[in-house]
This record gives C-alpha cells, sequence and structure tokens, in this order.
C-alpha cells in the first residue's frame, strides 16, 4: 500500500542520490576495513532509514511494507553490508516490540529505535537450535521479582553495537513451543557477553556474534507484551514479516549485478568483438533480467497483501 505516491517518489530520489554519491564509492573501503564510516552511518540517521517501519506516533517513517521493499530496491544496489546496519532495526530486531510489545514497551524503546540511537539485534538462534526455532534450550525462570536468563545465542547480527535485544528464551521447559516467551534485554545488563566477530567469507562490515547469557537478570516489564508463552508467536511473526524484508534485499543486488554484467559484457571483448554480441551471453543477461522482473512482481505482491492484513506465512517464505 503506498499512502503518497509523491512524497515516496522523492524520498527514493534521495535514497537513489544517497546510494550513487555515497555508499557505492565507499564499497572498497568498508570490504577492507570491515568497518562502516560513522560518517555514513551518520547520514543514514539523518535520512530516517533506522526507523523506516515504526510508526510516525514513535518518531519513524511509518512506511507501509510494499513502501519499505521499494525502498530497499534501491539502497541495496550497494552492498548489502549497508543495508545490515539498519535492517535489525527496521526488521528482527524491533518488530517483536513493534507487533507483540505493550504500550510502555513501546514507549520506553521504540523511539530511539527510530532515531538510531538504539541499534537491536534478535536473539533467537542457539548452537543447536537455527531453523529449528522450536529446539532453543535458553532458559529464564522466574525469581523474585524478576527473570534469570541463562543460554548461548549465536550468529546474532549488530550485537556488539546493540543497545538492546530481543530474546526467546524458555520459560515453561515442558511446554513446547507454548513455553517459549520473548523479552527485551538491555545490552549492558548483568552477566551479558559478546563473543568476538566470526570470520566470515564476505560482507565485511555486517559482523555476527554469539550472546552469552548467565544469570542475566531482566525485569518483568521487560516480557513482550506482558505474557509469558506467546515468544514464539512473536518470533514467527517477525520472520515472516522479515522474509519479505530480506527478499527486497536481494532484488537491489540482483539488479545492480545484472547492470553490471551488461556493462562488462559491453567492454569484454574475445574473437574480435564484444562479448555482449555473443547470443548466448544475450540469452544469460535476458534470463537474468526476466528471473529479477518475476521475483519483484511476486515481492510487491507479497507486501501488499501483507499490507492487507493478508498473512500468507507460505508466500513470505516462497519470497524469500
Amino acid at each position: 500500500m503506498i499512502r503518497d505516491q509523491e512524497i515516496l517518489n522523492q524520498f527514493i530520489d534521495t535514497i537513489q542520490r544517497f546510494v550513487r554519491e555515497k555508499l557505492i564509492p565507499a564499497e572498497e573501503e568498508v570490504s577492507e576495513t570491515g568497518i562502516v564510516p560513522e560518517a555514513i552511518l551518520a547520514q543514514m540517521r539523518e535520512l530516517g532509514l533506522y526507523g523506516m517501519t515504526i510508526s510516525e506516533e514513535y518518531g519513524g517513517l511509518g512506511l507501509t511494507l510494499e513502501e519499505e521493499v521499494l525502498v530497499l530496491f534501491e539502497l541495496c544496489r550497494a552492498a548489502p553490508v549497508f543495508r545490515s546496519k539498519i535492517g535489525t532495526n527496521n526488521g528482527i530486531g524491533s518488530q517483536g516490540i513493534v507487533i507483540d510489545g505493550t504500550e510502555e514497551q513501546k514507549q520506553k524503546y521504540l523511539p530511539k529505535i527510530a532515531t538510531g540511537e538504539y541499534v537491536t539485534s534478535f536473539a533467537l538462534t542457539e548452537p543447536e537450535a537455527g531453523s529449528d526455532a522450536a529446539g532453543l534450550r535458553m532458559t529464564a525462570y522466574k525469581e523474585g521479582n524478576q527473570y534469570i536468563l541463562n543460554g548461548t545465542k549465536r550468529f546474532i547480527t549488530n550485537a556488539a553495537d546493540a543497545s538492546i535485544f530481543t530474546v526467546m528464551a524458555r520459560t515453561d521447559p515442558e511446554n513446547g513451543t507454548k513455553g517459549i516467551s520473548a523479552f527485551i534485554v538491555e545490552a549492558d545488563s548483568p552477566g551479558v557477553t559478546i563473543s568476538k566477530p566470526y570470520k566470515k567469507m564476505g560482507q565485511n562490515g555486517a559482523h555476527i556474534y554469539d550472546i552469552i547469557f548467565e544469570d542475566c537478570p531482566v525485569p518483568p516489564e521487560n516480557l513482550i507484551g506482558g505474557v509469558e508463552g506467546k515468544g514464539f508467536g512473536t518470533a514467527m511473526k517477525t520472520l515472516d514479516r522479515g522474509r519479505i524484508h530480506v527478499s527486497a534485499v536481494c532484488i537491489g543486488v540482483a539488479q545492480r549485478l545484472v547492470e553490471e554484467s551488461l556493462r562488462y559484457s559491453m567492454e569484454r571483448k574475445q574473437f574480435g568483438d564484444i562479448i555482449g554480441n555473443f547470443q548466448l551471453v544475450q540469452a544469460m543477461l535476458a534470463d537474468s533480467q526476466t528471473e529479477t522482473y518475476a521475483a519483484r512482481c511476486m515481492i510487491l505482491d507479497a507486501a501488499r497483501n501483507y499490507d492487507e492484513g493478508i498473512r500468507d506465512r507460505g508466500q513470505a517464505a516462497q519470497c524469500k
């Protein structure tokens, strides 16, 4: 759903210029150093990119999902490491609070998330529970007037930069998925340790970590939604929306790849001719463009359905 086409077009024009003038020229530096310059992060905050999905009531841009994916199509023509810096604030790191948080939780955290003052992380994956989210083992037991969290979360994006984590833990070990609850854990809480970043094959600058919780106290007012046993549902709703978001990221990258491939095909010569004149190369470029266009249409359709209140988990999974 697009609320105001003219305003959206102006915003997308601004993003295109930002990508062209600031992000793409910085790609090589970020790849070599593994650090996104603070000047770029500051510009992202000024553009409101940390709070695209947070409602205007709490200081965000309040984009619909269709508007969000259209912005991502352009933003992610640059290396996806830049999107990674804002991705958790707009997606899995904040959406648990946006979707299921109490009004008090929203008032306390969302304004700071929207401005980028707070960076968020989503702590679901564990050493033995990744795609099998229902298999998580981290525990949260009530002791006096607080919960005590113990366990390890793995491959957590932006953990070292985060001010808060959305953490899934078992409050009832005997009740399957209904025994999982979601918590807001502040990063400076006692008992929280962040590992060194993992060494990856790509996306230098987009860092992932382990988070170790050892007798970490969390006040009951930081139980998302104020009710135990709702954490698995919160995680699934967050991930369903996140799958469409990540799919849009891939379209931005794919569009850039097609453009770069076409440019190269017009420069590279073999057998006395540019390879862009070879029929097989032309077919590969045509197939790539067709697949990118088809995926773009699929994602826009899923985003529109989401905005209309249609929560099709299968459709979101197919997009990703």
